[in-house]
């Protein structure tokens, strides 16, 4: 799997305003949906909150990946979104989110999903990168770190 096929500027949101995990998902969904990505967007968000009740994606290190696989879609599509000074996602290692990385897969293919979060794991493992990716200025750069 290609990320650059999946992920281009216009789907990263480089200060996320959302407070709560809930405002957080949100603007990120309004992000996939700007860019013609979802349209059922209540059928998304209750499937991600849904996932978040029975364990949060919130997972360690500053960064949450919020998914879910539904109907919805036909293929796999994801965002980005930063908030430096964090968010309480109630992440496992209890520290505050500033990485978001949300992706929607249909739910009757497992593969791409699996690639995609294998994908982002390589370049987000680090503490290097996930400093790098909270210092960007643009899109662009957020992209650049995941070598696209």
């Amino acid at each position: 799997m290609k990320l650059k096929n999946i992920l281009s500027p216009a789907l990263v949101k480089m200060h996320l305003e959302g407070k709560t995990k809930e405002e957080i998902i949100r603007e990120l969904l309004e992000v996939l949906v700007a860019n013609g990505k979802i349209t059922d967007v209540e059928t998304v968000f209750s499937g991600i909150m849904v996932r978040e009740k029975e364990m949060s994606t919130g997972i360690q290190h500053g960064v949450a990946i919020p998914h879910v696989k539904t109907k919805a879609v036909k293929n796999l599509v994801a965002c980005i979104g930063l908030k430096p000074e964090g968010a309480d996602f109630q992440a496992l290692d209890g520290e505050p989110s500033t990485i978001f990385i949300m992706t929607v897969s249909p739910i009757d293919r497992v593969g791409p999903h699996v690639q995609f979060l294998a994908e982002i794991s390589k370049v987000i493992k680090t503490a290097d990168t996930r400093r790098r990716l909270l210092e960007t200025k643009t899109p662009q750069e957020v992209l650049a770190v995941f070598g696209l």
